[in-house]
Parts: structure tokens; C-alpha cells; sequence
């Protein structure tokens, strides 16, 4: 469930699970972010093909910010085929440029380390960068583990 904002717009402090429902009844509010979440929603088919289970959701998309720049993802390792994952996931150059095209945000490995912090993208992104007070995060589950 995606909580109520706090007074700086931030999302309280933690991992929110959420489903696509909410995601479009809370963030899909207007033509630019309707276009976001359908570039983030095609990101995540990509990365489920390949054996992805769980991505984070993050950037100013994930604040009451009308016109957001982008979103900001990093999707979970674990289960990940290489082989069928398309090569922009690991496409970094130009400050993701290929990425931003492609799907209008940018999608990290969660486990890896940001490169100034050297903190994995999944901490990193729990963190206001001008305050640096903990802040929320969204995650949705894009396969359900099998049972044996």
C-alpha cells in the first residue's frame, strides 16, 4: 500500500509494496506521468522476462511533484538471466540516456553500489539527497516465488 506523503513530499521512511492499481491511482495523475508509469510498467515486463521478481521505485516520480523529471528504479539481481536481458539495462553512458529514451526513467542493479555513496541503489534511493534523511521507497512484485 503506497502511505500518504509527509510535509516535504518524501513517502515515509522504508520499503512500501504496492500493486500496479495503486501505482496508477496515486501516481498516474496527469499526461506526463501517465506516460512515465507506462515507460516504468514496460521496463518491468523486460525484466520479468528475464527472470526479475522485484523492482524499487523511486525519484521525484514517487513525491506529489506535478511534472516530474523521470523516474528513478533498481531492480533486484537475484534470478536474473543475462542472456535474456536486453542490453539497455546495463547501458550506463550518457547519463542512461538510452534508458531515459527508451522507457523515460532510469533502472539500476539494487544490489550495486552507487558510485559516490558506495551504497547498493536500494539504500541509496531511502535516502533524501539534500536532507539526507531516511526516506520511502516503492516496491512491486512482478513473479510470485513457486512453491515447491
Amino acid at each position: 500500500m503506497i502511505p500518504g506523503w509527509l510535509t516535504n513530499g518524501d513517502l515515509p521512511p522504508g520499503v512500501h509494496f504496492t500493486t500496479w492499481r495503486e501505482l496508477e491511482e496515486r501516481l498516474s495523475f496527469n499526461p506526463r506521468r501517465h506516460r512515465m508509469l507506462a515507460g516504468f510498467r514496460q521496463a518491468c515486463k523486460e525484466l520479468g522476462k528475464a527472470g526479475c521478481r522485484l523492482v524499487y521505485l523511486d525519484g521525484s516520480f514517487v513525491t506529489r511533484k506535478e511534472h516530474p523529471g523521470d523516474f528513478d528504479a533498481c531492480w533486484d539481481i537475484q534470478n536474473v538471466d543475462d542472456a535474456r536481458l536486453a542490453p539497455v539495462f546495463w547501458n550506463f553512458s550518457r547519463g542512461r540516456a538510452a534508458q531515459k529514451q527508451r522507457f523515460l526513467g532510469e533502472l539500476f542493479p539494487a544490489q550495486l553500489p552507487e558510485g559516490a555513496t558506495g551504497r547498493a541503489f536500494v539504500d541509496f534511493f531511502q535516502v533524501n539527497k539534500i536532507s539526507g534523511e531516511p526516506k520511502g521507497i516503492l516496491a512491486i512484485r512482478l513473479r510470485r516465488s513457486r512453491r515447491k
